[in-house]
């Protein structure tokens, strides 16, 4: 039988030591999804994961997916694609269609490997309310007028803690986070969370590092003095 350390109302966490090795990294449940408290979690390198028959979850994985931005890597074939096609990116122009079309993608993940999807009605609007309040943020690739691609995630100080991606078109989520990576480049943020590896993420350049190792970049880049302007809704050119 697990212990584990249920949330009440203060906006309070265990010790990041206390989370689990199996599940890895699950470390309280319950609680809210309010602004502040959600807030405070990704501050200490914890997040929300959970399914919709499922009571509020909170993890702290290690080892832990994280991008620096000097070792994004840029295949060939997604030059190729970007010279192909005329991709339009933005930045926070349609926070709330990018999260509704990654809640559409089905994926297996922790303690309910068998969830049609994580990203519920509930926790849309969390993130939403996220958005408004500045913490959240998105990219937008558009091709023809349409939104074929993009991602949305956590912005603390320098650090984007990436929460999910999607694409309708060959390369687009790529593009995506390739903007986003020359965007925080361009402003001298930090790196990317991703959270959990993948495959797919490892081949962009995302690398495994222990939870430690995570806290010390994220304790580095939290605090960072980020300009007003970095995430105002905005065109970017990716540069080749």
């Amino acid at each position: 039988m697990l212990e584990l350390y249920r949330l009440d109302e203060r906006i309070a966490f265990p010790a990041l030591d206390q989370a689990l090795d199996e599940p890895n990294g699950l470390l309280a449940f319950g609680g809210d999804l309010s602004i502040k408290r959600l807030k405070s979690a990704y501050r200490q390198g914890i997040f929300p994961w959970f399914a919709e028959t499922e009571p509020y979850l909170w993890w702290s994985p290690s080892p832990r997916g994280i991008i620096h931005l000097e070792q994004f890597h840029c295949s060939k074939s997604l030059k190729k694609s970007l010279r192909k096609h005329n991709f339009k990116i933005t930045i926070n122009h349609k926070f709330s269609e990018v999260i509704e079309q990654c809640a559409l993608i089905p994926r297996n993940f922790g303690a309910n490997p068998q969830s049609d999807t994580w990203i519920t009605h509930e926790m849309q609007q969390a993130y939403i309310d996220l958005h408004h309040a500045g913490a959240a943020s998105s990219v937008e690739v558009w091709l023809h007028d349409r939104l074929v691609g993009g991602l949305y995630g956590v912005t603390i100080g320098g650090v984007f803690c990436g929460e999910s991606m999607f694409h309708k078109y060959t390369d687009a989520s790529k593009i995506a986070l390739l903007a986003l990576v020359q965007h925080m480049k361009a402003n001298q943020l930090g790196f990317i969370d991703c959270q959990m590896n993948t495959d797919h993420l490892a081949k962009l350049g995302c690398e495994d590092v222990t939870r430690e190792q995570f806290l010390v970049l994220l304790n580095r880049y939290k605090d960072l003095d980020v300009h007003q302007g970095v995430w105002r809704p905005q065109e970017v050119i990716i540069q080749l």
